[in-house]
């Protein structure tokens, strides 16, 4: 039987649909019963059985903190994909990232070392990768200096030496480290943000860029790579690297919504994040901005992707192929917008 940890996520739902098709028993983690519905809109997406499809997975509402709820899940367990985490780049989220991401993960690998888990994957982040000061490419083997970073990224890089730990203690593990991961149906978190962004016609980009890849082909090299004899490896999983103008603009075309055309200047950011930290303190609304988030727009890492291609017979897919369909379920979503 296989275990997917944050079965209700982005990366969760597209995998358990992909995994549901395959001739093996599947159990998911979720952690409230509203979003098994939003697991069922994904299903729906790629198949008309989309119902017999989820009616195949076992869902146990566990926690990732929660020992006892976790050893019930791992009951009759032989493969784990480890998806569940929780992100944010605000600071004052601190505590929670470490809770979720560093010692979550550290409870899913003290559980896959006792019941002799056959194969981990975990699902890092471009972000716990490091940076070259005298380069701009990032590869899997660039040294981590904890400079500068957001703590979403620092618990990601504490979770990833969690996952190593077990490799260490005997469990075969494999880790992705996607970029952003586009993909239908979260419109109101992560990535979902961009298509609504673009939806709304926004004449303005940030600078900077990042890795991108659609959430099924991350899904195909997770299922590739546990399916392998590949072991003790990470991946960097990103199939294009693109400035924001550029994904804006992809999405703009799409959503059938101009394309942005001003660049807001880091110098106006510089004051936009400040006054965002103060609306905190009077509002104690979460943050939306961050030094550190306008830190890293600054300068732009390159991510080679070119590794995975040694171990597993995998390609990308072309953006331009899976954006036009992302777009359209997001139209069907938001109706209201295109009448």
């Amino acid at each position: 039987m296989i275990l997917v940890t944050g079965g209700t996520g982005l990366v969760g739902s597209h995998l358990l649909f992909q995994i549901s098709q395959k001739d093996v028993a599947v159990r998911a983690i979720y952690r409230s019963e509203d979003k098994l519905q939003q697991v069922r809109r994904i299903f729906s997406y790629y198949s008309k059985e989309a119902n017999s499809l989820f009616d195949r997975i076992e869902w146990i509402k566990a926690d990732l903190n929660d020992i006892s709820s976790l050893e019930s899940a791992f009951k009759n367990i032989r493969k784990v994909y480890h998806c569940a985490a929780f992100i944010s780049f605000d600071p004052n989220d601190f505590k929670r990232l470490v809770r979720v991401n560093e010692t979550g993960t550290g409870n899913i690998v003290n559980l896959c070392i006792s019941n002799n888990i056959e194969k981990l994957c975990y699902v890092s982040s471009i972000a716990a990768l490091g940076k070259d000061p005298n380069s701009s490419e990032v590869t899997e083997r660039t040294e981590w200096t904890g400079a500068n970073v957001n703590p979403y990224a620092l618990t990601k890089y504490l979770a990833e030496m969690e996952a190593w730990r077990g490799s260490q203690e005997g469990v075969p593990t494999v880790i992705v480290n996607p970029g952003v991961i586009l993909g239908p149906g979260f419109w109101e978190s992560g990535s979902g943000r961009l298509f609504k962004a673009a939806a709304r016609g926004s004449r303005y980009y940030p600078p900077g860029g990042t890795g991108f890849i659609g959430v099924e082909d991350l899904v195909r090299m997770m299922i590739q790579l546990m399916e392998s004899e590949v072991v003790s490896e990470r991946f960097i999983a990103v199939s294009d690297n693109l400035t924001y103008k550029e994904v804006l603009t992809k999405l703009a075309m799409a959503l059938q919504k101009p394309a942005p055309r001003k660049r807001l200047s880091l110098s106006l950011l510089e004051i936009l994040w400040r006054l965002d930290w103060a609306w905190h303190l009077i509002s104690r609304r979460k943050r939306k901005l961050s030094r550190l988030q306008v830190s890293s727009l600054r300068s732009r890492s390159i991510y080679n992707r070119d590794k995975i291609f040694d171990f597993i017979n995998f390609e990308y897919t072309d953006m331009n192929e899976f954006l036009p369909a992302y777009c359209q379920r997001f139209m069907e979503a938001y109706p209201s917008i295109y009448s």
